[in-house]
């Protein structure tokens, strides 16, 4: 279409509806007032647009007003008002204006401008969805889905998620997708759910194309593919994803379907960090710490495991805590050692609790408790770790914090050989050493038990390291 022409017709059209606008008739003032908001045959000019929806609204007609909420919503054109923007779209939704009804219902979602309420969102809502607004639909299965106004109902939530869904509404589709992933309501399919990320990521949804990307990395409903992994997610990265960021510079750190580039990971860790996100500040403090991608730089290292830490990461924490017992990057100070290694002890870190045991042993930055150096190390050697088994086993064999049992401290030896520790296994000769046959044979037996006990004990898997 010529441009010219399209150019001559707006402002032909915008000609007609400045006269009946200037006449009184409501139609043209509205239709005058979005020329304006969107420049359309004239130059953009909200504060005028909102002067022709004024005058249509006032004289009651519901697309107008509609626009004139959104108006005062935004601020465009007109001071802010959430209370404005309410009386406008309450107006407008009473006169069954689907899409002012599902702003109202936004609006007692959010709480602005009228008092919270979850209930009254979900029936206008419902209002505008059973006016077929896949929006609405959408947000209606959001409720449903999340007990927000009504009792939770995976069935319903299912139900309208899919009618959005199938009238092309992005967030819907990926509402689908993620209740096929996580079998809500429905029967676990990874295939279903892929194929709806993919219509929401074909539509530029972020969240979608992260989905997606993740889908291809791990297999799920289709063939592991890395390399379509890393595109996906870095389109979803370039929309400022923050958890796409974060896998992909997990994808660059190891090398994982792309060349290894330990600078790009950084780049990416960098932009998810300064979004909040936990886990990625934690990586790039372990750049910073070990000087991959990036100059070494303790001090940087501490702040982002700083950060981190404060979002509750125990392995940030962790990290912190030795920080500071070493001096590393700050000045050495024992009793905020301390204080970090509890933290992430309480949170079941067992580095930090055989750590915090160790600093009660020898008294640095608390008073010295061997009791309480014993119950740290055996929380942690409970866990499996072998340090602490050796830890616990040597309290054991000198009665420190708890009665002198050599039966004890070779079941502990033991198992932090077993675990890798490159010093039990000759205090476990020399323990068993000093046993009489029968106390041998209980040490045995209470190892095997041990081990029987926790062989089904699967540790959680660790965060994806930097």
């Amino acid at each position: 279409m010529d441009k010219h022409h399209t150019a001559r017709d707006s402002h032909q059209a915008y000609i007609w509806f400045r006269t009946a606008a200037e006449q009184g008739n409501p139609y043209a003032q509205f239709n005058l007032g979005l020329m304006y908001k969107k420049g359309e045959g004239v130059a953009h000019d909200d504060a005028r647009a909102f002067v022709w929806l004024r005058l249509a609204a006032l004289q009651g007609l519901a697309f107008a007003q509609n626009h004139l909420g959104a108006l005062y919503y935004h601020g465009r054109g007109v001071a802010q008002s959430d209370e404005e923007a309410v009386l406008w779209f309450r107006r407008a939704a009473a006169q069954g204006d689907a899409s002012a009804q599902q702003n109202l219902g936004q609006m007692y979602r959010k709480g602005r401008g009228v008092l919270q309420s979850d209930e009254l969102a979900l029936a206008w809502f419902y209002r505008a969805s059973e006016q077929g607004v896949a929006s609405a639909q959408s947000l209606l299965g959001e409720a449903y889905a999340q007990g927000l106004g009504a009792k939770k109902n995976d069935a319903l939530a299912l139900a309208w998620f899919r009618k959005a869904a199938l009238q092309g509404d992005a967030q819907a589709q990926l509402n689908l997708g993620l209740v096929y992933k996580r079998g809500q309501g429905v029967a676990q399919s990874d295939t279903q759910a892929l194929a709806w990320f993919r219509q929401a990521a074909a539509q530029g949804l972020a969240v979608a194309q992260r989905q997606l990307g993740v889908a291809y990395a791990e297999g799920l409903g289709v063939a592991p593919d890395q390399l379509r992994a890393y595109a996906w997610l870095q389109r979803a990265a370039e929309q400022d994803d923050a958890d796409a960021q974060f896998n992909l510079g997990v994808m660059l750190a190891r090398g994982q379907g792309v060349d290894k580039d330990e600078a790009r990971a950084v780049a990416w860790y960098r932009r998810a960090a300064l979004q909040g996100h936990c886990m990625a500040q934690y990586n790039l403090g372990g750049m910073y710490a070990g000087g991959r991608g990036v100059a070494r730089d303790l001090r940087q290292a501490l702040d982002w495991y700083a950060r981190a830490a404060a979002q509750g990461a125990s392995n940030a924490q962790f990290n912190l805590g030795v920080m500071y017992a070493n001096g590393h990057g700050v000045a050495r100070d024992e009793v905020c050692a301390v204080r970090w290694y509890r933290t992430a002890a309480e949170q079941g870190d067992a580095s930090a609790q055989n750590n915090l045991g160790v600093m009660y042993a020898n008294g640095h930055g608390v008073p010295q408790d061997d009791g309480l150096a014993v119950h740290w190390y055996a929380r942690a050697a409970e866990q499996g770790h072998a340090l602490a088994q050796y830890n616990l086993g040597g309290m054991y064999n000198g009665g420190r914090g708890v009665d002198k049992d050599p039966v004890r401290a070779y079941m502990w030896l033991a198992l932090a050989a077993d675990g890798g520790d490159g010093t039990a296994a000759g205090a476990r000769e020399s323990t068993a050493g000093k046993l009489a046959p029968a106390q041998l044979r209980e040490a045995r037996e209470l190892t095997r038990q041990w081990r029987l006990a926790h062989a089904q004990a699967v540790p959680p898997d660790p965060p994806p390291p930097a």
